[in-house]
């Protein structure tokens, strides 16, 4: 063997092993993790890092539609390649080259049967069972999946599009906090507020006019005061009373995974199982390799 085809296997080989020592990290780490986190309900979760199960829901405002299938979901992620011939003749090669690409970062809902938490699926992994993939002939997809496309996959563009669907089960790992409406100002900033208004008012001030001659005397003036902090500290005890908003996110820990995936539980722990298993076996290859290669060189 001539050193440059020593120094090249001996390349491929080292990286390999150093792929192989990711994966069996990645995937053995992963495992546990998920394996080792108790399941939480939206209602008592803990801040922190969480694992829910729920269903995938759209909040209220306008739906999440995936750009080339139209399909109403929670989550999409896009992709178009374009099929590039280079040479002639039997130097023909082709290749694939994205042209356009995407994934969607609307807000979504995971619920269970405690409440609703608002899924904010930017920097997530996201583990989907929904996939379509088809040909065409166009920059954009004139048709769908099964709209009757090119024959055999013979256009020049490939179309691919994951989705989570709306009320599929949804299994969550990452970042919950709650936050409750509070009182982010002070309870004299909001009487004065309050009767800020009123002065804008001429029939709100009228009603504390009590003598009738379209003045307000100081007295009734402190009785308008008292009637406005009357009304801070109502709508003071509605806020308190509101129902705390849950967010699950990616988390300021980024050595912790986030994840969202349409896989339950126990198959994402058989996934990363395996992951880590075939991993640590290209390990030992790679380092078998290595070994055979330098003794033999």
């Amino acid at each position: 063997m001539d050193p440059g085809e020593f120094w090249l296997l001996a390349g491929l080989l080292g990286a390999l092993l150093c792929l192989s020592l990711f994966g069996f990290i990645r995937g053995a780490t992963r495992k546990r993790l998920i394996a080792d986190t108790p399941t939480s309900r939206v209602r008592s979760a803990a801040q922190g890092y969480v694992e829910l199960i729920g269903q995938a829901r759209l909040m209220e405002g306008p739906p999440i539609i995936a750009p080339l299938t139209g399909t109403h979901c929670a989550w999409y992620s896009y992709r178009i390649d374009r099929r590039d011939r280079t040479g002639s003749g039997r130097r023909s090669r082709q290749r694939w080259t994205c042209v356009d690409q995407g994934t969607s970062t609307d807000l979504f809902y995971l619920v269970d049967d405690t409440g609703e938490c608002v899924v904010d699926p930017e920097g997530a992994q996201v583990v989907h069972v929904h996939q379509d993939r088809w040909h065409g002939d166009s920059r954009r997809p004139l048709v769908g999946p099964g709209g009757g496309g090119t024959f055999l996959g013979a256009g020049r563009y490939r179309y691919t599009e994951n989705r989570l669907h709306l009320d599929d089960d949804l299994y969550a790992i990452g970042y919950f906090r709650s936050h409750v409406t509070g009182d982010e100002t002070t309870l004299n900033t909001e009487v004065a507020q309050i009767l800020r208004e009123w002065k804008k008012d001429p029939a709100a001030l009228a009603r504390f006019d009590a003598n009738g001659d379209g003045e307000i005397c100081l007295e009734e003036w402190e009785a308008a005061r008292q009637a406005a902090t009357d009304q801070a500290l109502m709508q003071r005890a509605e806020r308190a009373m509101a129902p705390a908003t849950h967010l699950l996110s990616r988390g300021p820990d980024r050595r912790r995974p986030y994840i969202l995936s349409a896989l339950p539980e126990d198959q994402l722990v058989t996934r990363y199982r395996w992951m880590a298993r075939l991993s640590g076996l290209g390990f030992l290859l790679s380092v078998g390799g290595l070994a055979w290669l330098f003794l033999a060189g």
